[in-house]
């Protein structure tokens, strides 16, 4: 069966409410980023025990750090940027989470993001090369306005720095509102993707519950389950609002986007873990 993820700060800031909610929806995971309005990466270490205690008190558990790693331009400091890493790898292993979502950076003010191709595979490697001996693995999200917006550059940015430490993480809306058909893509990253993100949008860009967009949720994920994908589904409905870091979606349409997920994968005979 596939795992229920979700970015549980979509339902609320509080733990307390995302804990509630994910446990009464059949999540058995977080795409952990964010608790009490501060990012995962800004997290104090009284904050961090308070998390893990409560999630491991509740039988729940971190699929992925939901880091905003490369949510910058490409020519701001690598130092400062590498230093956030860091950051990001720390609470990987301090939530013994195996993944960590990363994005492929912004163009310079005025500039194209694709004259900047060999610094963004310069900070990949060493990103990669700094985990070779850490139990994690990066997933790369496409995302608008950055390197990594299309499949083109993606699968550029998966050949060249060819490493198990660095693999896809396929969403469908992004797709859609980069003006890309997600199932024209889907072959390309299959052999890639290790991680997959449920976000659906119509077709101009409006961000709706699986199934409802054109995103072509139910025959990508009906062939990546027969081609032995069993990771996880991470619920990012982005229902009630959206911005460049983070979304919002409320209990109430955080609900109605997982009853969307489960009734897409009901009948698409696609195995979902049950709540």
């Amino acid at each position: 069966m596939l795992k229920l993820a979700g970015f549980a700060d979509e339902i609320s800031s509080d733990l307390d409410e995302q804990i509630a909610v994910c446990k009464r929806l059949g999540i058995t995971h977080f795409e952990l980023r964010g608790v009490a309005g501060k990012n995962v990466l800004d997290f104090d270490d009284g904050l961090r025990i308070e998390i893990r205690e409560r999630l491991n008190a509740n039988g729940l558990a971190v699929a992925c750090i939901g880091s905003p790693i490369g949510k910058v331009k490409i020519d701001e400091p690598w130092s400062t940027h590498f230093e956030r890493f860091k950051i990001a790898v720390d609470a990987a292993t301090f939530f013994d989470a195996p993944l960590i979502r990363v994005f492929s950076y912004y163009p310079p003010e005025g500039g194209k993001i694709g004259d900047h191709r060999g610094e963004v595979m310069r900070r990949f490697t060493a990103k990669v090369e700094s985990i070779k001996n850490i139990n994690v693995t990066l997933v790369h999200e496409n995302e608008r306005h950055i390197f990594g917006e299309g499949v083109a550059n993606c699968v550029d940015l998966m050949k060249t720095i060819d490493s198990p430490k660095l693999r896809s993480a396929f969403d469908f809306a992004n797709f859609v509102q980069a003006h890309e058909d997600p199932l024209v893509n889907w072959p390309l990253l299959k052999p890639y993707t290790v991680h997959i993100h449920i976000k659906d949008a119509r077709a101009d860009g409006s961000v709706v519950p699986a199934g409802e967009g054109v995103g072509k949720l139910a025959p990508i994920l009906k062939d990546a389950y027969a081609s032995g994908y069993r990771g996880f589904l991470s619920l990012e409905p982005h229902l009630a609002a959206q911005g460049q870091l983070s979304g919002f979606s409320g209990p109430e349409l955080f609900e109605s986007a997982t009853a969307a997920l489960r009734k897409l994968c009901r009948e698409n005979d696609i195995p979902l873990a049950p709540n």
